[in-house]
């Protein structure tokens, strides 16, 4: 980690905002997914900045420094993106480029179509844009879990999920950041296991791919630090935000048909399990994001992609950043 990084915290929407800071000049907001960090962009900070980038890379709620409120309520889409204007304007900013990976491409699309006026270009990386869909979560939910166990359907019931993954809070992070990598799907017994789809009677701990070696992309002094962050603040904030799925549908009628039209680059690794399950948004994401200026698969890169792939993830979002 690079000394010239700042740490800083923000009061803003009713919580304490933590976050790592470098670089001056127009804000480029990082925004991590689950089961991650402000670490997650540990790759991108430095360059972004070097490039006349202010990078602020946030600890969401519920993750790391960052408050965890108790209420599940507490983490619906509405105070998440509240939480991405908030941090904006702490920080005494007017408007922000938001990039986000995974949950935090979800909250990225709340905040860009509720607050245009703040944020006025966006990158997602893995989720492409998700438009509302006609049927709640919770219908959804009922035909995925017929034969088998749908991890968002796991997560709901409150306690569940992370008592299981802080039995053992390493082996758990190695687990998912490495089942749903690029490189678990070139090992023939890897590839076969999944914790997205998994049999019922098993937990989820046990639909955990575990390597004989780390992978080169994830050392052990960065999944020892990754895990120092969830020794701090546990999974049941993050997991909360899973437990809001039917909730941010209840809240967000008026968003039916809404596109996104702030100019927008799309990046996922070409093996991320999300392309599979959000087939039909991946395919007319062009149509519901107008002003797509790019749309990306980066061979061999699976879910974690700015961890995995960092050097191409850096290079597209550079690309995008200084496109005028």
């Amino acid at each position: 980690m690079s000394m010239d990084w700042k740490h800083g915290y923000a009061f803003t929407n009713g919580i304490r905002v933590h976050y790592v800071e470098a670089g001056t000049g127009p804000l480029v907001l990082l925004c991590h997914g689950w089961p991650e960090s402000w670490f997650s962009w540990r790759h991108q900070i430095a360059p972004l900045a070097a490039a006349g980038f202010r990078v602020v890379a946030m600890d969401q709620r519920g993750y790391g420094e960052t408050d965890a409120p108790l209420a599940i309520d507490a983490y619906h889409a509405l105070n998440l993106a509240g939480d991405l204007v908030g941090l904006v304007h702490a920080l005494g900013e007017e408007e922000a480029i938001l990039v986000g990976h995974d949950w935090g491409s979800m909250v990225v699309q709340y905040a860009a179509l509720l607050r245009p006026d703040v944020f006025k270009k966006i990158a997602l990386l893995s989720v492409p844009y998700l438009p509302r869909n006609k049927l709640r979560p919770a219908v959804r939910f009922e035909v995925a879990t017929q034969d088998h166990h749908f991890y968002q359907h796991y997560f709901q019931e409150p306690g569940k999920a992370e008592r299981e993954f802080e039995l053992d809070i390493r082996r758990s992070l190695l687990g998912v950041l490495y089942s749903a990598s690029g490189d678990a799907q070139f090992d023939e017994a890897h590839r076969r296991i999944s914790f997205a789809r998994f049999a019922k009677g098993t937990r989820l701990i046990d639909n955990l791919a575990i390597p004989a070696t780390l992978p080169d992309w994830l050392p052990a002094e960065d999944l020892d630090y990754l895990t120092g962050r969830f020794e701090l603040s546990g999974f049941r904030g993050g997991i909360n935000w899973y437990r809001n799925l039917d909730r941010n549908w209840e809240l967000t009628p008026f968003l039916d048909g809404a596109k996104l039209r702030q100019p927008t680059v799309f990046i996922a690794g070409e093996l991320d399990g999300v392309l599979k399950m959000t087939k039909d948004e991946y395919a007319n994401l062009a149509a519901n994001v107008p002003n797509l200026v790019g749309n990306h698969l980066i061979p061999r890169g699976g879910h974690f992609i700015q961890q995995e792939k960092p050097e191409a993830v850096t290079e597209l979002l550079l690309s995008f950043l200084n496109k005028r």
